[in-house]
């Protein structure tokens, strides 16, 4: 299509740009034009779009009509092009942490952990605090009591997954379990509390695994039907290893949007995970059934990939806790490369102090590959312990979601403001809009890229018709569109450096709607639904494409009882301090029992 032209945006050099609360910086709403398409729709617009004649003038006008050419493509921007997000170590002078030696083991370093959550649980007797999902410390305690061993949770965990996957229920957490597996780990675990002699406080806690990092005995699916014949787990990835060395029960592989190209977590090969508080709803995507599983209970933790928001948006659906580390906190290795400068490896927790204890275990590199500084761990005595802290918020870009999340999302700030003096700066983050498609054109390329050697042989009738739709997509950008999102990269790296000069945290709502219904006509084909997945990843970008850690944490539910998520954004490896911020909103927030919940400790 070279010979049709667009025009394109000139950018402000970035030091010309305002980021005041009075800026003349236009807030742009995404753009989305393409209709909903699931069933035969979908279909016959794949077929559209993979054809010689037809592709090339539907890519073009779905480029054009989305605004990728006005604001990506025929650009005219000064900055460089900034082609991975590593930020430079630096001294943050957090308070109240404790920094640990970089040589200390997993389960050396969950113990550090644990110190620093041991009072916590005080903190907890909260009277909007009806309800809460047992934690590590919960089955810790029990196993260490003698009421229940590794062996008795194992077994109610499979007689769960079981009848979780019955006809009336469907949840589909799982696209592999390994029921003799789980039970020999379960055995290890029991006889080890029998001795006295338990790892950490993680041996015999159910951890679950998404199907894009590799957990042996399990084939790495990506959730697709032919990955795993391509690229074999051969290993466990490095993270998986750790929780391995620490003595969680690895229960399996989670359910998870097909390549992770998608929002909704409908896969048509391994069925749709479905959200715990409200069957009919969707978990959101791509970690979908890690978020679900702990929602669910069935599982106090689980490993996520978040390339946008993959890992914050299913948990604030879910109503879970959902952690991203710094880009380089946690090792990449034995995780499926799709996404190599936006991917990270992520936590879902049933609470703020879970996620603390999985981020102990798991971060760290290979000493051949280490590129983090020192971890440090959050002493969770109480939530007011720290100074006052500076929440940016954007108000234009936090006010633009439902009216139920914009309003939950004002209270729970503003209880942040009454409890503990916290002040709320208003700030504006340009080029949001901008940010979204350059980080999706980024995301597509590098999929693309990952998986190029395979697609040529590739039966196309292997895939979902959502992802041939997104891989056509993907295929249709071209060198210089990734070099400009790149360089818009280079420009919001240097956008939140200032904003982080005024501020500790960014602050957002995690989703611009809670989750929608699942259609009928979705489950066998997939659906594009590009309105509602643009709401969906409104607030996540800045985590991936810039490499920041964030936390999102539930903080209400809407007028149809569906979880609601507050994001916090924090400056590159300062997730000690997003955990401390994390832990104080978790203290002033609501907690309710979802429609589906497992009881693996207590169940008679």
């Amino acid at each position: 299509m070279g010979f049709l032209t667009a025009k394109g945006v000139v950018y402000k050099p970035v030091d010309d740009v305002d980021l005041g609360p009075q800026s003349d910086e236009f807030y742009l709403r995404a753009n989305v034009k393409a209709p909903r398409m699931a069933g035969l729709l979908v279909k016959v617009f794949a077929w559209f779009l993979e054809s010689r004649i037809f592709g090339p003038i539907l890519l073009y006008i779905l480029l054009r009509n989305n605004l990728i050419h006005k604001l990506v493509s025929f650009v005219e921007v000064k900055e460089a092009p900034l082609y991975v997000p590593l930020h430079p170590f630096e001294d943050l002078k957090e308070e109240e942490v404790k920094c640990i030696n970089s040589d200390l083991s997993p389960p050396e370093q969950v113990k550090e952990a644990m110190e620093c959550v041991e009072s916590a649980e005080n903190i907890l007797e909260n009277s909007k605090i009806n309800f809460r999902r047992w934690t590590i410390m919960d089955y810790a305690r029990a196993y260490e009591s003698k009421k229940i061993t590794p062996r008795m949770v194992a077994e109610r965990f499979i007689a769960a997954v079981q009848k979780s996957s019955d006809p009336a229920l469907r949840m589909s957490y799982f696209i592999n379990y390994n029921a003799d597996d789980i039970l020999t780990q379960a055995t290890e675990s029991t006889l080890r509390y029998q001795q006295g002699k338990p790892i950490s406080a993680l041996d015999g806690v159910p951890v679950a695994i998404k199907d894009e990092i590799d957990c042996l005995p399990y084939p790495t699916t990506g959730g697709t039907k032919w990955l795993h014949q391509v690229r074999p787990c051969i290993d466990d990835a490095w993270c998986v290893k750790r929780l391995r060395l620490c003595g969680a029960i690895l229960v399996g592989k989670t359910n998870m949007h097909e390549l992770g190209a998608g929002t909704s977590g409908i896969n048509p090969h391994y069925g749709t995970t479905r959200n715990p508080y409200d069957t009919s709803k969707i978990a959101g995507g791509s970690s979908s059934g890690s978020a679900a599983v702990v929602s669910a209970g069935l599982c106090p933790v689980a490993l996520g990939v978040d390339g946008g928001g993959s890992v914050r948006m299913p948990a604030a659906l879910c109503g879970v806790v959902g952690l991203k580390p710094t880009f380089g906190r946690v090792s990449h290795s034995g995780v499926l490369p799709l996404n190599w400068t936006v991917g990270m490896v992520g936590i879902l927790a049933g609470t703020v102090e879970d996620a603390l204890i999985v981020y102990a275990a798991i971060s760290g590199q290979p000493s051949h590959q280490a590129t983090a500084p020192n971890v440090c761990f959050p002493l969770l005595k109480s939530p007011n312990c720290l100074s006052k802290i500076k929440l940016a918020k954007s108000m234009e870009w936090f006010n633009d979601c439902t009216e139920d999340i914009r309003v939950c999302c004002s209270l729970a700030l503003a209880e942040l403001h009454e409890h503990y003096g916290w002040e709320t700066i208003e700030v504006t983050v340009p080029e949001i809009e901008v940010m979204r498609l350059a980080h999706y054109l980024t995301i597509g390329s590098e999929c693309t890229a990952a998986i190029a050697c395979h697609l040529e042989k590739l039966n196309k009738a292997e895939l979902g018709w959502d992802a041939r739709v997104a891989l056509s997509v993907y295929g249709a950008f071209n060198s210089r569109e990734y070099i400009n999102a790149q360089r818009i990269r280079n420009r919001q790296m240097q956008f939140h450096q200032k904003i982080f000069a005024k501020a500790d945290v960014i602050v957002t709502p995690t989703t611009g709607v809670t989750a929608y219904p699942i259609m009928d006509d979705a489950l066998k084909t997939g659906e594009l639904d590009y309105i509602n997945g643009a709401a969906l990843v409104r607030y996540q970008i800045a985590g991936n494409f810039l490499g920041l850690p964030a936390v999102t944490v539930p903080v209400g539910y809407d007028k149809s009882g569906l979880p609601i998520g507050l994001q916090f954004i924090g400056k590159p490896w300062s997730e000690s301090m997003l955990i401390h911020v994390a832990f104080a909103m978790q203290a002033l927030s609501e907690c309710r029992k979802p429609e589906v919940l497992y009881d693996l400790l207590t169940k008679d």
